[in-house]
């Protein structure tokens, strides 16, 4: 079984920006473009290189690439969630589209820019779609009229991923069976929907014995803060859940006690209202045992004079 996560970036950058699995890039660019947008060859603008990634030095592991067609393509995998990846996606494609300007090319030349984000987690709303793709269009023809062809930005939503081995169909469903269930696969035990695809299994065969010593070291220290940081979040989601409850138990107690005091003692002051909303849930119940007994409401809140 494989004991490295494909999803995690440094694992990503080098299965797939490395110089030796410029065809593992290439079939999974091709999985996802249109055919019009096939390539048969890439160069590396950013390969990977250790040296550039040690641990406590580790930067946005994106892989970018240009085709022989002159097309330019970032692709980036997302771990950890971020609910600004919208924004840092375009502006990852507009780098991309400076770096072509920086080699000397007029306007006129820049080449098509592609974006492919893939997110392992839900990010797009509202749709059950794993690929979702943008253009620039006009929106009284829905059409891109190609005036603005140079952009284009694909999200891939792996938790979207829900097919079975059965049920795979295209390349991008090959691929995202590889790397959603990476950690059951070995060249025993890899579907034959997987295993007719020459790709998927050398992507299988390489992912285990790609990393030397230091690398591992990396690649842990790495696994380990995206494990850290899932762990403060889903502690921080049990704290709010929590908080909500003791919230909501205290409010609702509030809202109680302002109803039954409106009906002993008519429309409430604002100084009334103001210490129902602040209340502890610890004053609501003290107070609550009054609530018969009170003569007055200044009695209730055990205060002699109101205040405004």
């Amino acid at each position: 079984m494989c004991k490295v996560n494909p999803r995690v970036d440094f694992a990503f950058k080098k299965l797939f920006g490395s110089e030796e699995n410029k065809d593992l890039l290439i079939s999974l660019i091709n999985a996802i473009v249109s055919t019009d947008d096939q390539v048969v060859e890439v160069e590396l603008k950013n390969p990977y290189n250790l040296a550039d990634y040690r641990a406590g030095k580790i930067s946005i592991l994106d892989i970018k690439a240009k085709a022989e067609n002159g097309r330019w393509f970032n692709v980036e995998m997302q771990i950890r969630e971020d609910n600004n990846f919208d924004k840092r996606a375009i502006y990852y494609w507009a780098k991309l589209v400076t770096e072509q300007l920086s080699e000397g090319m007029m306007y006129k030349e820049l080449k098509k820019t592609i974006s492919i984000n893939i997110l392992d987690y839900d990010f797009v709303p509202d749709t059950t779609e794993v690929h979702s793709c943008y253009k620039i269009i006009n929106t009284a023809t829905g059409k891109d009229d190609r005036l603005h062809d140079v952009f284009e930005l694909h999200y891939i939503e792996l938790k979207k991923f829900t097919k079975t081995s059965h049920q795979i169909q295209s390349a991008l469903d090959r691929w995202s069976s590889f790397l959603t269930t990476a950690h059951q696969l070995d060249r025993e035990h890899t579907p034959k929907e997987l295993a007719s695809d020459k790709n998927i299994v050398k992507a299988i065969a390489a992912i285990d014995r790609m990393f030397n010593e230091e690398e591992r070291q990396v690649y842990d220290i790495r696994m380990q803060e995206f494990i850290d940081v899932a762990s403060a979040i889903a502690t921080g989601a049990e704290k709010n859940i929590a908080k909500g409850r003791e919230e909501g138990r205290v409010e609702g107690q509030s809202m109680l006690l302002r109803r039954l005091l409106e009906r002993r003692f008519g429309a409430l002051p604002e100084w009334a209202t103001e210490k129902l909303s602040s209340a502890t849930e610890q004053e609501l119940e003290t107070w609550g045992d009054a609530i018969l007994t009170a003569p007055t409401l200044e009695a209730f809140f055990n205060i002699d004079t109101p205040y405004s």
